[in-house]
Parts: C-alpha cells; sequence; structure tokens
C-alpha cells in the first residue's frame, strides 16, 4: 500500500510543478528526485528502471535533435521569413491571417514539432498581428490549438508519437499515410469553429503599417528541413533509428552556423534542452511506477478492446480524458502498452486522445502551459472561460470526427 501512494504522490508532486513551476525551476528539478523516491522505496525494480531508461533512450534523443534543428533554423531566419510571408499575403485582412496562420502553424508543427511553434511561431505570430494593427487573439489561440491538433501527422511531431511510434509497429511512411486524414479533419473542423468564435475579431477593421516586405525565405535551412524529413522515412524504411537522421539534419546547420559565426557550441547545447529531456525520462520512470501499481488494471478495465469504430471512439475518448487529468505525457506512457495488444490502429486512436483532447484544458499538455506563459510575456491575458469554451466547441468534434477518419483510412490502408 505504501508504495502504491508514494507513486501516486511522486505523479502528483511532478504534475503540480510542471504547471505550477515553483521558483521558476526547470520540470526536472522535481521530476527527477521523484523519479529517485520511487526507485528508493521499491515501488519500481532496478531491472525496470534500465528497461525504460531503454525504450526511452532513442525517443529522447531523437528530441534533442529536432529541438535543436528547430532552434538553428529559427537562428537562420526561417520564422521571421514564415512571419513575413504571413503579413504580406494577409493584406491587411484578419480572416486570411488566420488562414496563414493555420497552414503554417500546421506544417511547423507536423515537420518541427509542437515545441517549434509554441516556443517560435506563437512570437512570430503577436509581431505579425501588431503589425497590421489586427486584433492578436483568434491568431494567438491557433498556434495554441494547432500545437496539439496538428501533431497528429508524423512521429516526430509530438513527443507523445515519438513515445508511441514502436509500439505501433508500423514504418515512418505507413503512420503518416494513416495519419493524414484524420490530421486534415482535426485542422478542418478547428479552422470552422474559429471562423465563427472569432468572427467579431476577424471582422473589425485594421489600420497597420506597410505589409509589402518581400520574405527572404533562408533556402539552405528550407531544404534541410525537407531533406530530414525524407531522411526520416528512409531511415524508418531500413531499420535505421530516425534520431540518426534528426541528429545529421541538426549538424549540418549546426555546422554551418558555427563557421559563420552565427551560434556557439554552448548554445547549442542550451537548445537541445537538457532539462527537460532529464525530465522526459524522469516522468517516464514515475509513470511506469504508477501503472505497474495500480494504474495499469483499473485504465485495462475501462480501455476497449479491438479496432472497431466504437472500440476507436472509446479508446480516444479515454485518452483524451486521462491527458486532461493527468497531462497528455503521464497518458501516453500509461494507455499505449494496454492499447498495442489490439494492434496500431488502437495506439493511434490513443494519440488521437492524448494530442486533441488537450485544447480542452490548460493542464493537458505541457505545450499548451509554454504557450500561456509566452502569451504573459507579450502582455495577453489568456481568459480561463474563454479557453475552455472554445475547447468545448473543438475539442469533442475534432476528436471524434478525426476518429472515424482514422477507421476509414485503417479500411483503405489495412495494416
Amino acid at each position: 500500500m505504501l508504495v502504491e501512494f508514494l507513486s501516486v504522490a511522486a505523479l502528483v508532486v511532478v504534475l503540480v510543478c510542471a504547471v505550477v513551476r515553483p521558483f521558476r525551476w526547470p520540470e526536472a528539478a522535481f521530476a527527477v528526485p521523484a523519479a529517485g523516491v520511487v526507485v528508493l522505496s521499491g515501488a519500481i525494480p532496478l531491472d525496470d528502471v534500465r528497461e525504460e531508461a531503454a525504450r526511452l533512450g532513442p525517443v529522447i534523443g531523437f528530441l534533442a535533435g529536432v529541438l535543436v534543428l528547430a532552434k538553428l533554423c529559427a537562428d537562420e531566419g526561417l520564422f521571421h521569413a514564415c512571419g513575413t510571408w504571413m503579413a504580406r499575403w494577409a493584406a491587411r485582412r484578419p480572416r486570411r491571417l488566420l488562414t496563414a496562420v493555420f497552414g503554417l502553424a500546421s506544417v511547423i508543427t507536423a515537420a518541427l514539432s509542437l515545441d517549434a511553434t509554441v516556443v517560435l511561431l506563437t512570437p512570430v505570430v503577436f509581431a505579425t498581428a501588431a503589425r497590421m494593427g489586427a486584433p492578436p487573439k483568434p491568431h494567438v489561440y491557433a498556434s495554441a490549438h494547432l500545437s496539439n491538433t496538428a501533431s497528429l501527422l508524423l512521429p516526430v511531431s509530438n513527443l507523445t508519437n515519438l513515445l508511441a511510434f514502436t509500439a505501433t509497429g508500423l514504418s515512418f511512411t505507413r503512420f503518416a499515410l494513416l495519419m493524414t486524414l484524420p490530421w486534415l479533419v482535426a485542422i478542418a473542423v478547428e479552422y470552422a469553429v474559429f471562423q465563427r468564435f472569432f468572427a467579431a475579431e476577424l471582422d473589425a477593421p485594421v489600420d497597420g503599417g506597410d505589409t509589402a516586405e518581400p520574405p527572404e525565405m533562408p533556402l539552405f535551412a528550407l531544404v534541410t528541413v525537407v531533406a530530414t524529413l525524407a531522411g526520416f522515412a528512409v531511415a524508418s524504411a531500413v531499420g535505421i533509428d530516425p534520431a540518426w537522421a534528426a541528429a545529421a539534419g541538426a549538424l549540418v546547420l549546426g555546422v554551418r552556423a558555427l563557421l559563420r559565426g552565427r551560434t556557439t557550441p554552448v548554445a547549442i547545447l542550451r537548445s537541445a534542452s537538457l532539462p527537460f529531456l532529464a525530465f522526459v525520462l524522469a516522468l517516464g520512470v514515475v509513470v511506469r511506477a504508477v501503472v505497474d501499481n495500480g494504474l495499469g488494471d483499473a485504465l485495462g478495465h475501462v480501455l476497449p478492446d479491438g479496432a472497431s469504430l466504437p472500440a476507436l471512439l472509446g479508446t480516444a475518448a479515454v485518452a483524451g480524458l486521462l491527458a486532461n487529468l493527468i497531462n497528455n505525457l503521464p497518458a501516453v506512457l500509461a494507455l499505449v502498452p494496454l492499447a498495442a495488444p489490439s494492434g496500431p490502429g488502437a495506439v493511434l486512436a490513443v494519440l488521437i486522445g492524448v494530442n486533441i483532447g488537450p485544447n480542452l484544458t490548460y493542464a493537458g499538455s505541457l505545450a499548451t502551459l509554454l504557450w500561456r506563459r509566452i502569451a504573459h510575456q507579450h502582455e495577453h491575458d489568456v481568459d480561463l472561460r474563454e479557453f475552455t469554451r472554445l475547447g468545448l466547441l473543438t475539442t469533442p468534434a475534432a476528436l471524434v470526427l478525426s476518429t472515424l477518419a482514422l477507421w476509414v483510412s485503417l479500411r483503405l490502408l489495412p495494416v
């Protein structure tokens, strides 16, 4: 009984501190000691700790490579060029700006992960809206929602996808093909609701400055990103860990930036976000302890079996609910081992739940919490009631329709 209590208490401490961030300490400052407590208490044997570390090791390496790649792309001016293009294409029309944000945020989230959208694109969206004289709210909220919703497409789009990718047994390309239709459907639902929900802001007249500056697209960075994405598919097809492709892309841009004096080895190391990587590993250990000491059995009784449409809908619903209760990272760590015996379709339904579900509440994903901090830094107040109301209008519909789209994809592309 004591180990069960310690496991749950450790998880609660980790999640609360990740949300509140006391003293502005990094998440790892609380997660690593919590992992130490569950190990020393015997809640998780050392053999299981080693097994969890071996399972998460490639994922953490992959994440580090993608984070470095995204930061180097920002240093090359890729995100600034995106902002210039949005302003030019929108031509002082907020509805067109929203369309541009949806398009760019969806592509950036899919290719460079949701962290790139939250950390690197959101400030650009603020700057672009201010430059046009447009209300920032619809466009900034789009960054938040799409950092979650648009992360369905590729294994690299979200840490949750990386954690579940191996369990699906799919290749990189097969994963992308199966998730393309759910990805498009989810984005379409969000776009339709945003157009109605923010009608007043989108129809307001604007009086911005000059938006005619032609964008200077950093072609080398763009080509490197495209080549890296192709490398993910090739590496997966030939049995090589895609983390090597991420490392290669980061290495190419990193060497170029070092030779041009645009960065330093310390800055590159900092962009890998080592404390966050330690947090992911420690969280994995704590969640494993909670799952092994009772949560796994409880979830096993409520998670549907199989890949029928009702089972997929039930799996996505359970995953979405759990993500809002304990955050999407612990949710995917807890649910993927239980869903895997039902096949890749069930695991993909879990991802729909843990990726779309967090748009319902602040605490659903770390990306949303980080987005809220960035919004506050730009002196933009986020209203809890408005955020929740928007989530209620988008999340259930996107979750149900995306799961239906997944079922169709599984019928068209059987696995």
